[in-house]
């Protein structure tokens, strides 16, 4: 077996994989990644990018149709499924590579597992670690044991961002981000979608209201959308039957499971240095694997903490600091984590929910105003539903939580993620005046409501 050494060796060149490589190929270390699929991962080819390529066109077309004096009309199907292939890259990873050449960092094609203490398998070579080795494999789509579902060759993301044509009937299993979302695209583009969710209500760990208008929204585009509603068995021969625990059943061209995901851990050797395969690879505070913190570092989904790409990158960004000797220590994570879900409306929420907090024994209050119940209203998401919610600790002085829907609001998110994560009194918050006439000023409505 042909061996090499590395100071670094990176398992999964996602995204999180590619900013901890690149920082500390920047830094003068000398890195392998290792990547058997698209270099840029699940984000860049399956999911953030191409979902958000479907969804703009129909956003776009709704917020023109507030704007009175513009014309719209139906989407160009084909235009939109192109513009997707170019987002995407037509799938072809060529483009990231140079990225990783000009910062030194060597390129490994193959299956990277763990082979004991600090060396990782590729095929016939052993790549060696002087300093590190980071477990960087993302998740895949879990497939729930329902009868006759995997054999019926069921969509995930992967299917779901990157089909060349509409499907005339689509089902959808699951109405979390990736349900609502996928809902609402295909639904935009032509497709009759069915959407079935086995809880009362969508996107449940957002605030009820967010739920609400995601809802109304998708029903009044045509999905059919069945609540507290679980599958029991599905087939295909020629269509897909979908049948349902109410004793109805659906028929339709593609189903689409998305219901949650399952970390990539269950080939990577975790058993060599004693870890459990098929599960989350447990981190402390400074994204270090307990028991093996002087070499093994997890970043991203398959850590489990928080399943968004923005948070595997600034694992990614902390955990190459660690590396290089710096004390690092997570600040914004778990229910911290600012997160967007791309309908029309959007929902943009970072901290925690009313609920959450509430949960937690925390004495708190809740302002809400209307997202475009401003000057700045009159120009961006005019007459749109959405609401912008504070959630305040009322012992400390400061916001713990805030959700804002509403038209293109995910822009407006970073402010509130600093209120949170540096946790401005409301008293400096007060001084921050928002431009005039911008929907900023939806920040001096929540204040005024909570009585500043």
């Amino acid at each position: 077996m042909v061996e090499r050494a590395f100071d670094v060796v990176v398992i999964g060149a996602g995204a999180p994989g590619e900013v901890i490589a690149g920082r500390l190929g920047e830094a003068g270390l000398e890195v392998a990644i290792v990547e058997e699929r698209l270099v840029g991962g699940e984000c860049s080819f399956y999911a953030c990018m191409p979902s958000k390529a479907l969804l703009r066109p129909g956003e776009l077309a709704a917020e023109a149709g507030r704007v009175p004096g513009v014309a719209t009309g139906r989407l160009d199907v084909e235009a939109v499924l192109t513009r997707r292939d170019e987002v995407v890259h037509d799938l072809d990873d060529s483009s990231q590579l140079p990225w990783l050449d000009e910062r030194g960092v060597t390129l490994v094609r193959g299956h990277g597992r763990l082979d004991g203490e600090r060396r990782v398998r590729v095929g016939d070579e052993a790549l060696v670690a002087r300093k590190a080795v980071v477990v960087a494999t993302g998740s895949s789509a879990t497939i729930p044991p329902v009868p006759g579902l995997a054999e019926a060759r069921p969509w995930t993301n992967i299917e779901a961002t990157t089909a060349k044509q509409v499907p005339g009937r689509l089902f959808v299993l699951g109405g979390g981000v990736v349900g609502v979302e996928m809902a609402q695209a295909w639904s935009s583009l032509g497709s009759r979608v069915t959407l079935v969710h086995r809880t009362g209500r969508l996107i449940e760990r957002e605030e009820p209201f967010a739920s609400e208008q995601v809802e109304t929204a998708l029903r009044e585009a045509g999905v059919d959308i069945r609540l507290e509603i679980e599958v029991s068995r599905v087939s295909r021969n020629g269509v897909v039957r979908v049948e349902l625990d109410d004793g109805r059943s659906v028929d339709a061209d593609e189903i689409l499971v998305s219901i949650g995901r399952t970390p990539r851990s269950a080939d990577i050797g975790l058993d060599t240095v004693g870890l459990e395969p098929g599960n989350h690879v447990s981190v402390d505070e400074s994204l270090r694997v307990p028991g093996h913190e002087a070499w093994l570092y997890a970043v991203g989904d398959v850590n489990g903490r928080a399943l968004l790409t923005h948070m595997g990158k600034y694992q990614a960004r902390l955990a190459a600091d660690a590396i290089l000797g710096k004390e690092v220590q997570l600040r914004s994570d778990g229910g911290a984590s600012p997160r967007v879900i791309f309908t029309d409306p959007q929902v943009g929420a970072v901290g925690l929910t009313l609920a959450a907090a509430e949960e937690a024994g925390l004495t708190v209050r809740a302002v809400d105003v209307e997202t475009s119940g401003n000057a700045g209203g009159s120009f961006v998401g005019r007459g749109a539903p959405g609401t912008a919610r504070l959630v305040v600790d009322e012992q400390r002085g400061v916001v713990i939580g805030a959700t804002i829907t509403g038209s293109e609001v995910s822009e407006a998110l970073h402010a509130a993620t600093i209120a949170v994560i540096g946790k401005v009194p409301l008293e400096d918050l007060w001084h921050a005046v928002p431009s005039f006439p911008t929907r900023s000023e939806l920040w001096l409505r929540l204040l005024e409501a909570y009585g500043m």
